[in-house]
């Protein structure tokens, strides 16, 4: 773990709620609630789409390489928000500073390489949208931790890891709500928050953290 982070996370032992049953169900509402959404949005996709095609160059949308559960690797599908070579030209965007941020947090504020579309493409969380079809192909959970980076991984300590990779990653859920780009890594924040779900999760809570989703959504809490 970098031994600049200052985790403040306790090492007491989390007992992880929700059985085979909980898994079942949560499989069950996550096919069918992503198959409903896609279809009743599908529309509206195809208008970002066709925005973004020309307000970004390169692929309107982008497949972002993250850990899923179990520690597989996973692809996830965004809208793009940055210009196309935001990742292989970074030292033309960021400033050392910036680039020893965005490495640990994969957040930045004021991030340059951001397109002015892609900016409230973030603001709004319309980015995260194609990640229905994740949720669809099973990839991702309605709700879970935050799909982190291989590079986040440095962040956690081994006990926390074999917390976090014990369910898929989610759309939305305990950090997205309580925390979102408020809380970082550095302060440790992120790792409790992130660790805190499993100690509540079940499926009445996983849907009340659903409806608790719209108005963080709406009111740009955190979002950056």
């Amino acid at each position: 773990m970098d031994n600049n982070i200052e985790n403040t996370v306790e090492q007491e032992e989390i007992k992880v709620r929700g059985g085979w049953w909980y898994s079942f169900t949560k499989r069950i509402f996550d096919f069918f609630s992503s198959l409903i959404l896609i279809l009743l949005i599908s529309w509206f996709l195809l208008i970002i789409f066709i925005i973004n095609l020309f307000a970004t160059k390169g692929h309107p949308f982008f497949n972002d390489k993250r850990i899923g559960k179990k520690g597989k690797k996973i692809k996830v599908f965004k809208f793009r928000t940055m210009y196309y070579d935001a990742e292989s030209n970074i030292d033309k965007y960021l400033t050392p500073e910036q680039k020893e941020i965005w490495l640990r947090e994969r957040k930045l504020d004021n991030d340059p390489r951001i397109t002015k579309f892609g900016r409230f493409l973030r603001k709004t969380s319309i980015d995260e949208l194609p990640q229905l079809f994740n949720i669809l192909f099973g990839t991702l959970s309605v709700v879970g931790p935050r799909p982190i980076t291989e590079k986040e991984l440095s962040n956690f300590t081994e006990y926390q890891l074999s917390i976090m990779l014990k369910a898929k990653p989610g759309l939305t859920g305990y950090w997205q709500v309580y925390g979102r780009s408020d809380v970082d890594f550095k302060s440790g924040e992120r790792q409790k928050l992130e660790l805190e779900y499993f100690k509540h999760r079940g499926f009445w809570f996983d849907l009340g953290l659903v409806f608790k989703t719209i108005p963080a959504v709406l009111k740009h809490k955190g979002a950056k």
